[in-house]
């Protein structure tokens, strides 16, 4: 090759490295997930049977976690799998069912169907389960309840719990009103914000710091650190959770658009652009609109299916811009209630859960600002941070 010609393609080359490279992150050391560390954690899993709480994020560079620790002599004796399976194919809700992997015949228990918390029955043998899932920062995230059901039940049969750590993707801020006492369910188990700013490995120490665990029972706890990872980082998930979570501009919208799940708005479910873009029919100005329709996987009969929803569309905004967000925003709540004429049906019994308290229901319908509204957390998320510190296993820029 020509000496010119080499150095056109290495200019070329670099010019298109230098447009990728936006943002100083690119320029940071490589995280290094939990899973990926497996100098650390391989010889304390020699001997062991081992369980693995486990979704389609469980990745070891590019081979399964599976597969990873079969190839490498782990005596794997179960699967658990958690809301929308080990595969994430199975519709977010949906009862997950038990089966056998294809490829390994390791027996797959399902901990999102009748038995949200694993039976003596089902962990009969094992010495250690391990939990490995890219959870999303949020409270009613379910992955994190699914952890701490793990860490009880394992407490409880003297078995061993290891998490291999991976970044928050949110884990820069914290914000939301606390979840108080009476509004424990499937979407939130513990007194923690909305948006709680730890990874799993820190949330795991914290449940277990603080005796969050039924009658103050405390697990045999290991927390494989993720490296080159700071709360500040920027991450992007290279294996998105769930279905509807498969763009990182969704996630980073989550935590203010899932409060629809909660009221009578349609949250991007049933399009392409989940949490990114949401409406109802009755919303004003009708400046955008989209027809929600079942989609497989995605969802099935999402609200207001085949009926022109008006609203809101943020799929243009930037990750820039999304990342420069580092608050709960309930301002989009509060309009559409406005908008809404059957107010009396606008928020349905789900919307509690998802606030983890009545509180936020009660200060919108009272007609209470943004602002005052945030200003009634304030004290509790004081105190929450204080205690987070506590548990903190990485930086805070």
């Amino acid at each position: 090759m020509k000496p010119g010609l080499t150095l056109s393609l290495f200019i070329l080359a670099y010019i298109l490295m230098a447009g990728c490279t936006n943002s100083p992150e690119h320029s940071a050391p490589k995280v290094i997930v939990g899973a990926e560390r497996s100098e650390i954690y391989l010889p304390m899993l020699a001997g062991k049977k081992v369980g693995l709480v486990i979704n389609q994020s469980s990745m070891v560079d590019s081979v399964h976690l599976i597969n990873f620790l079969v190839s490498k002599g782990v005596d794997v004796n179960g699967i658990y799998a958690p809301e929308h399976g080990y595969k994430g194919n199975v519709e977010r809700g949906k009862d997950v069912d038990g089966t056998t992997d294809p490829e390994t015949g390791i027996p797959v228990y399902s901990l999102y169907g009748k038995n949200r918390k694993p039976t003596p029955e089902i962990l009969e043998g094992i010495d250690v389960m391990v939990f490995d899932m890219q959870d999303v920062g949020v409270r009613f995230f379910t992955y994190i309840n699914t952890m701490t059901r793990v860490m009880e039940a394992s407490a409880e049969n003297g078995i061993k719990v290891m998490v291999l750590d991976r970044p928050n993707p949110i884990g820069y801020y914290v914000d939301g009103p606390m979840l108080e006492p009476g509004f424990e369910s499937g979407v939130g188990l513990y007194p923690i914000p909305v948006v709680h700013g730890l990874t799993v490995g820190e949330y795991a120490m914290m449940v277990n710091g603080e005796r969050w665990l039924k009658d103050g029972i405390q697990c045999d706890l290991e927390v494989i650190k993720v490296e080159n990872y700071t709360h500040e980082t920027k991450y992007q998930l290279p294996v998105f959770p769930s279905p509807n979570l498969a763009e990182m501009k969704s996630i980073y919208l989550y935590p203010s658009i899932c409060l629809f799940e909660g009221a009578e708005v349609n949250e991007g479910r049933g399009t392409y652009k989940p949490f990114q873009q949401f409406g109802a029919p009755y919303y004003t100005p009708q400046d955008f609109s989209y027809v929600p329709k079942s989609i497989p996987v995605l969802a099935l009969h999402p609200k207001f299916e085949g009926e022109t929803c008006y609203g809101y569309d943020l799929s243009g905004m930037t990750l820039s811009q999304l990342q420069d967000i580092r608050q709960l925003e309930i301002k989009y709540v509060i309009d559409f209630y406005q908008k809404c004429n059957d107010k009396e049906n606008f928020f349905t019994p789900f919307f509690d859960k998802l606030a983890g308290t009545d509180q936020l229901r009660k200060q919108i319908i009272e007609g209470l600002s943004e602002e005052q509204i945030r200003a009634s957390w304030q004290e509790d998320l004081d105190k929450f941070k204080l205690m987070r510190k506590n548990y903190l296993l990485y930086d805070e820029n």
